[in-house]
């Protein structure tokens, strides 16, 4: 069996403006002023590290930081939820998303999970907008409520596979997809191989250069995707 991790953001999807929208909306309310310094776009950072950059960049003395950025934290899921009809609206599946999900999850003997910088309730709002969570097993996967750090991801989803599909899952046979270049920094210090893909803001050349075992410009090819996976784990369809 093949563990496949997908990213979420710019790998899937795209939020929009939501996810900063939501940022400004719950800092003011547990600040008491507006942010003036958001995080930074595509970056990848789990979203407790980003929430904390948040807070010192606008102003937080670092003695009250991680209390007001746990607070911010922890508000954020039911925030994103009251957005979600305009997630859906402003956002958009990015290309060939839906097709590459059901590709892996049909024909190929691999288990579909998520490792993302997300909470796993955002992560699933998110999936749920655009219709995606039949297509992955979220309770096998790796969230930023679990780990801040996101190379710690991988070991928390491949035991997770594990116990749930009695599986053995290993650097051989794992592999992350996703856009950024802390998706293959995952991958390399985590114990995955990686498939870059360029859909986001980073580039092909960037995600080679980081040390990704593929790259892709997107995911509309469906079977390069697939035979990238096959080739990076020797396991191919059913």
């Amino acid at each position: 069996m093949i563990l496949v991790l997908w990213d979420i953001d710019r790998t899937l999807l795209y939020a929009g403006d939501t996810d900063r929208k939501v940022y400004r909306e719950v800092f003011r309310e547990i600040v008491g002023r507006d942010a003036t310094h958001l995080p930074e776009r595509g970056t990848g950072v789990t979203m407790p590290l980003a929430v904390r950059d948040l807070v010192l960049a606008n102003g937080i003395p670092d003695a009250e930081a991680d209390q007001l950025a746990q607070k911010i934290v922890d508000r954020l899921p039911a925030q994103l939820n009251r957005h979600r009809g305009e997630l859906r609206r402003n956002g958009r599946l990015m290309p060939g998303a839906r097709a590459a999900l059901a590709a892996v999850r049909e024909t190929m003997d691999a288990v579909p999970a998520i490792l993302t910088g997300n909470l796993q309730e955002s992560a699933e709002i998110k999936l749920r907008a655009f219709s995606l969570l039949r297509y992955v097993d979220t309770s096998v996967g790796g969230f930023a409520s679990d780990d801040a750090h996101r190379p710690a991801l991988v070991a928390v989803s491949q035991r997770r596979s594990a116990s749930a599909y009695g599986f053995h899952f290993n650097r051989e046979n794992t592999v992350i997809i996703g856009d950024s270049l802390q998706d293959i920094r995952t991958g390399r210090e985590g114990g995955s191989k990686v498939i870059g893909v360029a859909s986001g803001t980073t580039s092909a050349q960037q995600l080679t250069e980081a040390g990704a075992d593929r790259v892709l410009p997107d995911l509309t090819d469906v079977e390069q995707l697939k035979a990238a996976i096959h080739e990076l784990t020797e396991q191919g369809p059913r």
